[in-house]
């Protein structure tokens, strides 16, 4: 295909997804910000008055990047598995397999569909965040890369969960099971700083704690880890995962009847 066949293709399945939640945006943009409005309010101002300050800062400024990304993390990753999984079991998959659209394009224009619900929702959530507390930036440069990065490597997730659900109840599993337990203790709520050293270690092992780490380190200026470490398996979890829904596309794993 040409250069230009090839931006048409993937601008017309971008377009489509955004289309897509933005046209049913009551079911799609607005849950997740009422879930957020209560987290602020009861974790925040009810809750966080009680705890005082945390890395320095208040409960309430502490507490805002990490659910700033959460809402970023599970709205990318939903975005992706609902609508892919849809066009999987309506076969109009098929006929993006079968036509001259190359497979990374297809990827593509989903996993930005699903960028693009996820940073929607995140400046949202910020938003009204703002109502709350006041943020500072302290590295714009560090917030805006890790918060794309993110929600690019589960809108890849989304993906390749979708590929392999044979039921619209596959494609809750991951989130219910896997996703949200490692949100909660990714140190959205809390530094590891408060946990004994083994809690400490076997945190070290959930990646989505880099990446919140890495959120709040660009917001607030703290960290309980190193932000170099966040980037680096951000890159490398992206690849893997883009190989993998690659590789199940073109072998036509769980998508060809």
């Amino acid at each position: 295909m040409s250069p230009q066949l090839i931006w048409t293709s993937f601008s017309t399945i971008f377009r489509r997804e955004v289309r897509r939640f933005t046209r049913i945006w009551p079911q799609t943009l607005v849950p997740p910000v009422i879930t957020m409005s209560l987290y602020f309010v009861i974790f925040g101002s009810l809750i966080g008055s009680r705890i005082g300050e945390m890395g320095g800062y208040s409960y309430m400024e502490f507490v805002v990047p990490g659910l700033i990304m959460m809402s970023v993390i599970t709205n990318s990753y939903a975005n992706v598995v609902s609508s892919f999984y849809s066009a999987k079991f309506q076969r109009s998959v098929e006929e993006l397999l079968v036509s001259p659209t190359p497979n990374w394009v297809v990827m593509a224009g989903y996993v930005l569909g699903g960028v693009a619900r996820g940073l929607i929702v995140g400046l949202i959530v910020t938003i009204i965040a703002l109502l709350f507390t006041s943020l500072e930036v302290q590295h714009i440069g560090v917030t805006i890369l890790i918060v794309f990065l993110t929600s690019v490597l589960f809108s890849l997730a989304g993906f390749i969960n979708a590929i392999y659900a044979n039921s619209f109840d596959d494609i809750s599993i991951i989130p219910t099971f896997v996703l949200t337990p490692l949100t909660y203790l990714g140190g959205v709520f809390y530094s590891i700083e408060l946990l004994s050293p083994f809690w400490q270690g076997l945190s070290k092992l959930n990646p989505i704690l880099y990446m919140v780490n890495a959120f709040r380190y660009g917001v607030l200026g703290v960290s309980d880890i190193n932000v170099a470490w966040a980037f680096a398996g951000v890159l490398v979890f992206i690849g893997l995962l883009s190989g993998w829904s690659l590789y199940l596309m073109r072998h036509g794993k769980r998508l060809r009847h």
